[in-house]
């Protein structure tokens, strides 16, 4: 494919500047001096070195490949002078690709491979973690734990779970009872104070009703202020210590019924959290597998342009060879065609001067003697001197025996044949739209690529549908549905229990709270009646009051003493339970080791066995991965059972793809670099023998006068002595021998003597350039003939390396799907984040949000139980003393037998 010599290809650069038309400018000068040659030059001789100069500027067909300056008359008229340094670059081309390193694969021109923005299949993690905020309650947390440490001081009973999730009915009493000793310790505690305070309630209000206990001080003593303020200070530090123990059973109280509501709304949302682990991986799966369309669009983007893409490169890889090369043959020519010109200069000048000659010679003789005949007569005075030149005047030159030229002059007949600043013009074109003819050449087979990389690989499009354990995984999201759906009933049925128990715990607070201010109103009113006492006129009704008060205080303790402690010792078991055996195994990992100890669960708990895995795994391990946000590949070891290579595979889809590319070809036959016609002009002037040609010949005539006597002299010489005669006759004669030397001088002697300077110009220029201009003739061909060879391998060889270049690059963005693919599905897909969050979520619902508040409310209302038991007995002693005191009598009669006795008032002063 040939393009004409405008031919425009706007998206590849225009050619550089052609090696004779570069200049460097300094300043405002321009340097001619050319760079050095190189050692390749040597080899050549010394007379190339010497003349191994670049010229400056250029013949003018190759304007439009690099615009130089217009080249001075003095550069433009020896330009084969400076021909064999444009050879240089030229002799070294072979060598230079020819190193070991220059076939070594580059894909530099391609540039680095884009990386290809994938968006994340994998959804975030959906169990957000919850967490207890730190609170004012936290001291009497770690104060509950410690107490409940203390009471179970027995280890994780693995054995006796072993036995009671295996075989139930084999589980030993002895071993039962020996891991609850400390809760059956509290809870002979707890039947003692259900029998004992009862009982004493009993026995009290049997002395209460006869007057023996909670009565009156009957005398007066010195120590009575003391052990009153002492019974009073007990109870009034028992009583802060009940309201303390009161307020803190009523918070506790309220935050478990508080946590009650969204530790049960938790409950399905983990169930659905767990749920969405399984039911989104397959959609995650699909996600993945559709991104392929990222890598494929991006390869059959890149498809449109290999042709053209790869074509630039070989364009650019061996522009400078070739326009070196084309650069040499448009210099060999021109110089051709200057040799030509004076070679055939030289013929026809040499032909004029020999018909001259011709022509010269008897015209010459007969002025000759003419002037010989008049010098020698007596009567010319001054003569002699005129004479002896006279005698001088005949031929120089013999132009006859100039070298003859016929052979060469029939070498190069018709010669130059070819317009080499065409040739080298259109077959610069044609170099140049190597690009385009690459992609028309390889425009067939892009069409078949892109029909191949449209399709999807089979491996992908199994990707989801092939992953394992999803028959089990289905069952587990089904059995999770069942739970989630019957959980429900149980959990509205919790929080309206939870109610109940609120309400009984509120009611059996207030009743401590009623004991508490029963005992502050008594000592109040008690301590008012007291400071009253002084005055004469005082009442004691406040003083009984507070008594009384006391004492209703002391009654509502005996009464609900009871079911308080039942209460206590209820909640104290399943919350101390829970803490002990679930909650301090769970936090420790015990539970986890129990799991996975081979032969504590029974088959139908193993998880291995639940999700269909070939190995049994770890469930301490797996929680502390899923805590770090592993996926379930990793987790569950599913490489065991899934082939994810064997899905990524798509070295089949990618087998059309390396083959077309490694087997493209392109044909550069076009690329001729010299034309027949070219060809037989360079043949034919290597043949001519032009350097043969004896120019010392033509120099020794040249250098020769055409005449001997300088005639324009002689004429002035003849014209001074025509006045010096005598003679008149003479004098006229020697007149008219003057003016016809000077007549034979402008008519036939100077135009042989320009013909001569013109042989010496066309003489000279053939003689110091034929030798050079033979032997670069000789080089310009073999290098071009061998160039002419090598292009189709150096192309062939250019073009492997790009197509496997390209391949490379393409395959790096199949490489980069492979690899996200691969890292989201092991390490992203599926993150069992949701299980460990679970796990996590319901230690801190049970344990942090239930237990905990659970545990010290019925700590906090035990707390209040044991100390009603002091509250009792400082309240009914220091009732005594808010009472009026029984003053004995010094008479026999009592104050009621003596009639109108009117008592006289006494007071006991405190």
């Amino acid at each position: 494919m040939r393009a004409g010599p405008d031919l425009a290809l706007p998206p590849y650069p225009r050619p550089p500047p052609l090696p004779f038309q570069r200049s460097r400018r300094v300043g405002a000068q321009v340097d001619r001096e050319p760079k050095p040659v190189g050692p390749v030059l040597r080899a050549v001789g010394p007379r190339l070195v010497k003349d191994a100069r670049p010229a400056p500027c250029s013949a003018r067909s190759l304007s439009r490949l690099s615009p130089a300056p217009a080249c001075p008359a003095a550069h433009r008229a020896d330009p084969m002078m400076r021909a064999p340094g444009l050879l240089a670059p030229l002799l070294g081309l072979g060598l230079a690709l020819r190193l070991p390193g220059s076939g070594a694969a580059d894909c530099g021109s391609l540039g680095p491979v884009d990386r290809l923005a994938f968006a994340p299949a994998a959804r975030a993690p959906w169990m957000a973690p919850r967490v207890r905020a730190p609170g004012p309650l936290d001291p009497l947390y770690g104060t509950v734990r410690s107490f409940l440490s203390v009471v179970q001081l027995n280890p994780f009973p693995a054995g006796l779970v072993k036995t009671l999730l295996n075989e139930p009915a084999s589980v030993k009493v002895d071993e039962v009872v020996r891991y609850q000793a400390g809760y059956l310790v509290c809870a002979v505690i707890a039947g003692l104070y259900l029998l004992v305070l009862p009982t004493a309630g009993l026995c009290f209000c049997c002395c209460r009703r006869r007057r023996r206990c909670g009565g009156r001080v009957k005398t007066e003593h010195k120590a009575m202020a003391c052990e009153r303020g002492t019974l009073m200070a007990f109870l009034l530090l028992t009583t802060l210590v009940l309201l303390i123990g009161v307020v803190s059973a009523f918070v506790t109280n309220q935050r478990v019924h508080e946590q009650v509501g969204p530790s049960a709304a938790a409950v399905p949302e983990t169930l659905l959290s767990l749920r969405g682990l399984f039911s989104h991986v397959p959609q995650e799966l699909q996600a993945v597998a559709q991104q392929f369309s990222l890598p494929q669009e991006r390869v059959l983007k890149e498809l449109d342009g290999v042709g053209v893409s790869i074509g630039s490169v070989i364009h650019t890889q061996l522009r400078s060879t070739v326009y070196q090369a084309l650069a040499s043959v448009h210099s060999l020519g021109q110089a051709l065609q200057v040799s030509v010109d004076h070679l055939r200069a030289l013929n026809a000048t040499s032909v004029e001067l020999l018909e001259g000659q011709q022509d010269l010679e008897p015209a010459v003789r007969e002025r000759r003697e003419h002037l010989l005949a008049l010098l020698q007569e007596p009567s010319c005075r001054g003569c002699a001197e005129a004479l002896s030149q006279a005698r001088a005047l005949e031929l120089g030159a013999n132009f006859s025996q100039m070298p003859a030229m016929d052979d060469v002059l029939h070498q190069l007949k018709g010669v130059p044949e070819a317009n080499f600043s065409s040739m080298v013009q259109e077959e610069n074109s044609t170099f140049n739209s190597l690009p385009l003819l690459a992609a028309l050449q390889t425009a067939d087979m892009v069409r078949e690529l892109k029909k191949a990389m449209a399709q999807e690989p089979g491996g992908l499009r199994t990707l989801a549908e092939a992953f394992p354990a999803w028959e089990a995984a289905s069952r587990w999201s089904r059995a999770l549905e069942e739970v989630e759906e019957s959980s429900r009933p149980y959990l509205k049925e919790v929080q309206r229990y939870e109610k109940y128990r609120w309400i009984m715990g509120c009611v059996l607070c207030s009743v401590v709270l009623l004991v508490v201010v029963c005992n502050l109103l008594g000592l109040n009113l008690g301590i008012w009646g007291l400071s009253a006492r002084e005055d004469p006129s005082h009442s004691e009704a406040k003083g009984e009051a507070g008594a009384r008060f006391l004492m209703a205080g002391v009654g509502f303790s005996f009464l609900f003493a009871a079911p308080l402690i039942l209460l206590v010792f209820a909640t104290f078991l399943v919350g101390g339970n829970v803490q002990t055996l679930v909650c301090r195994s769970w936090e420790s990992g015990e539970l986890y080791e129990f799991a996975d100890t081979p032969g504590n669960l029974p088959s139908s708990m193993n998880l291995s066995h639940l999700l269909g895995l070939k190995k049994d795994i770890s469930i301490l391990l797996a929680y502390q991965q899923c805590r770090e946000g592993a996926a379930l590949w990793k987790v569950l070891r599913l490489n065991d059972s899934y082939d994810l290579e064997k899905h990524l595979d798509i070295s089949q889809y990618t087998a059309k793809l390396q083959q077309e590319l490694r087997s493209l070809k392109l044909e550069v036959k076009n690329l001729d670099l010299l034309s027949p016609a070219a060809r037989r002009d360079l043949k034919a002037l290597q043949s001519s023998g032009l350097e043969n040609i004896r120019y010392p010949g033509f120099l020794v005539q040249i250098q020769k006068p055409v005449v001997n006597t300088d005639m324009e002299k002689l004429a002035q010489e003849l014209q001074g002595l025509a006045q010096t005669q005598g003679s008149a006759v003479l004098g006229q004669q020697l007149r008219e021998e003057a003016q016809g030397l000077r007549n034979l001088y402008q008519e036939k002697v100077l135009p042989q003597q320009s013909l001569t300077a013109k042989l010496n110009l066309s003489v000279r220029a053939l003689a110091s350039s034929a030798p050079n201009l033979q032997l670069e003739t000789s080089d310009v061909l073999d290098k071009i003939t061998n160039l002419r060879g090598e292009l189709p391998t150096w192309a062939t060889h250019i073009l492997k390396n790009e197509s496997e270049c390209f391949l490379t690059r393409e395959m790096g963005y199949f490489s980069q799907y492979v690899a996200w693919v691969r890292e989201e599905v092991t390490q992203r897909i599926a993150t069992c984040q949701p299980l460990s969050g679970a796990l996590d979520n319901g230690r801190v619902v049970l344990c942090d949000m239930m237990a905990d508040p659970w545990n010290a409310f019925w700590f906090c209302l035990a707390w209040c139980t044991f100390f009603l038991i002091p509250s009792i007995i400082f309240a009914v002693k220091t009732s005594k003393y808010f009472r009026p005191i029984r003053k004995r009598l010094n008479s026999t009669s009592s104050e009621e037998t003596q009639l109108f006795h009117i008592p006289r008032v006494t007071s006991l002063k405190l």
